[in-house]
C-alpha cells in the first residue's frame, strides 16, 4: 500500500488530520504513508513518527498553472494505491484525480462523489470527547474496511534538543520554578478574538489570585493590538508579562509551551497545539464557531472551554453560522468575563503550584 493523505490550509486542520496518518500506519505498518500539506503548517507535524514523507503544496501552484501541472504529474508518478482527501476542495479534488489511485475517499458532495470510491456525510454533532472535527477525520479513515481506531488524539513530537533549549531559555529569563501561563492573546482574526477589555479583566484576575507569569503568544504584525490590550491591564499584570521570552518560530513556541503549566485564551491553533502537547488548556470560543467541533478531549484530559451557548443559548438559537459571524462583535459583548471568571480562576489554581 502507498497512501496519500491530503489536508491543506490551516495549522489546526493539519494537526488533527495527522490522526489519519497515525492510524493508517499503525493498522498497516508496511504501508508507505505520505501527507500533503501547505509548507507553513509543517512545524506541527515535523518529526511525526507515523508519516513517511511530506508532500508540500506550494503557494505558487495557485497562480502558476504549469508548475501546478508539474506537481500533479509528479504525484501521478508516485503510483499511490489509496488517497484520503480530508480537505475536499477543488485543489484536492484535482490532486486526487491526477494520482490515478485505485481507492479514493472523501466527504459526500453531490458534484464530486463520482470522483471517489467511497464518501460519507460530515456531521457537526459530536459523539465522543474527540469532537466532531476529529470524528469526521476518523470516519473518513474508516471508509477503508477493517481499520481500527487505535488513537484519536493528535500528538506533536518535539526533540529532546528542542525541549532542552526551551528550558535553557526559561532559565535565562530567570523563570525557573516559576508558574508560567501561555496566553493565546489574539485569535486568527477579529471575529475569533475575545474583546481586549474583557481579556484584560481576566488576565488581571489571574495575576491578582496567583503568582503566575504570562507569556503572550502573538505575531509581530499583531503588536498594535497587543499594545491596546496592555493599556487595559493593571500595573501588576504588566509586571507579570514575560517580555524577554519571545519564540522566533512555531517549533520554538511549541517547545516553550510544553514547559508551561497551562494555556489560556482564544480558541484556535495555539490551543490545539497545547492539547497535542498534553498542556492543560482553557479556551474561549468565538460565538460563531460550533463548539462541538473543536472542544476536544475535555473529559479524560485537563482541558475546558467556554462558549456563549453555555450561558446564553437563546442568543444563538435558530441562527445560521453566517448570521452569527456577521454579528460576532455584539455576541462577544454578551460573553461577559463575569460569567466564567471564577471557573477560570479555579482552573488556573488547580494547575499552578
Amino acid at each position: 500500500m502507498k497512501i496519500l493523505v491530503i489536508q491543506q490550509k490551516m495549522i489546526g486542520d493539519v494537526l488533527i488530520s495527522s490522526v489519519i496518518c497515525e492510524n493508517l500506519k499503525r493498522n498497516f505498518p508496511t504501508a508507505e504513508v505520505h501527507y500533503l500539506i501547505n509548507r507553513f503548517t509543517f512545524p506541527v507535524v515535523e518529526n511525526h513518527k507515523h508519516i513517511d514523507k511530506f508532500v508540500f503544496f506550494e503557494d505558487e501552484y495557485k497562480n502558476h498553472k504549469l508548475k501546478f501541472l508539474d506537481f500533479l504529474n509528479n504525484l501521478k508518478s508516485e503510483a499511490y494505491t489509496h488517497v484520503f482527501d480530508a480537505y475536499g476542495k477543488l485543489e484536492s479534488n484535482l490532486i486526487t484525480y491526477f494520482t490515478g489511485a485505485q481507492f479514493k475517499f472523501s466527504y459526500n458532495k453531490w458534484y464530486t462523489n463520482w470522483l471517489y470510491t467511497k464518501t460519507f456525510k460530515e456531521s457537526s454533532i459530536a459523539k465522543t470527547e474527540a469532537g466532531s472535527a476529529i470524528e469526521n477525520r476518523l470516519k473518513l479513515l474508516q471508509l477503508l474496511p477493517e481499520v481500527e481506531i487505535i488513537n484519536p488524539k493528535p500528538k506533536i513530537y518535539l526533540s529532546s534538543t528542542e525541549v532542552n533549549t526551551a528550558r535553557s531559555q526559561i532559565d535565562s529569563a530567570e523563570l525557573r520554578n516559576t508558574n508560567l501561563i501561555m496566553v493565546s492573546a489574539l485569535g486568527s482574526g477579529d471575529a475569533k478574538t475575545y474583546p481586549l477589555k474583557y481579556m484584560a479583566v481576566l488576565l488581571n484576575e489571574i495575576t491578582e489570585k496567583t503568582d503566575a507569569h504570562l507569556i503572550l503568544n502573538y505575531m509581530p504584525s499583531q503588536q498594535e493590538k497587543i499594545n491596546r490590550l496592555l493599556e487595559h491591564c493593571s500595573n501588576l499584570t504588566r509586571t507579570r508579562i514575560v517580555n524577554d521570552l519571545r519564540p522566533e518560530s512555531l517549533r520554538e513556541f511549541m517547545a516553550i509551551c510544553s514547559q508551561c503549566n497551562l494555556i489560556f485564551g482564544n480558541e484556535g491553533g495555539a490551543i490545539n497545539i497545547a492539547k497535542a502537547l498534553d498542556v492543560p488548556s482553557f479556551a474561549i470560543f468565538s460565538p460563531w464557531i460550533i463548539k462541538e467541533g473543536w472542544n476536544s478531549f475535555e473529559e479524560s484530559y485537563p482541558n475546558t472551554s467556554v462558549h456563549l451557548s453555555d450561558f446564553k443559548p437563546s442568543k444563538l438559537r435558530d441562527k445560521k453560522v453566517k448570521e452569527l459571524k456577521m454579528n460576532y462583535e455584539k455576541l462577544y459583548q454578551d460573553l461577559n468575563p463575569q460569567l466564567f471568571n471564577q471557573q477560570l480562576i479555579d482552573f488556573v489554581c488547580s494547575h499552578v503550584s
